[in-house]
């Protein structure tokens, strides 16, 4: 009983001293892996920061092509209007001479 009462006891702290080592080992890989995503996310922030500066020059230059082309349209409309007005009051005052 003596045996039990001293080995056992020795036995179980080597064990324990065992899975503290294992576990602080793990503990230190999954600080790198954290690190490692860390600087992957930074990365990536990095990089989606500088395309957010493309976008605004694209959204900038298709609000300017969109200004521009809503110009050409109001314009050849306004023309055709124009256009199609002066042929109407042409032929009315045909039409009232003819009378």
């Amino acid at each position: 009983m003596t045996c039990f009462d001293v080995v056992f006891p020795v036995i179980l702290y080597m064990l324990l001293f065992i899975l503290l080592i294992v576990l602080i080992m793990f503990i230190i890989k999954m600080m790198n892996t954290l690190d490692k995503v860390d600087r992957a996310i930074d990365d990536y922030n990095q990089k989606a920061s500088k395309l957010n500066g493309l976008f605004d020059v694209v959204d900038q230059t298709t609000d300017m092509i969109s200004s521009i082309s809503d110009l050409a349209v109001g314009f050849i409309t306004n023309g055709i209007t124009n256009f199609i007005h002066k042929r109407e009051r042409k032929e009315e005052k045909e039409n009232e001479q003819e009378k």
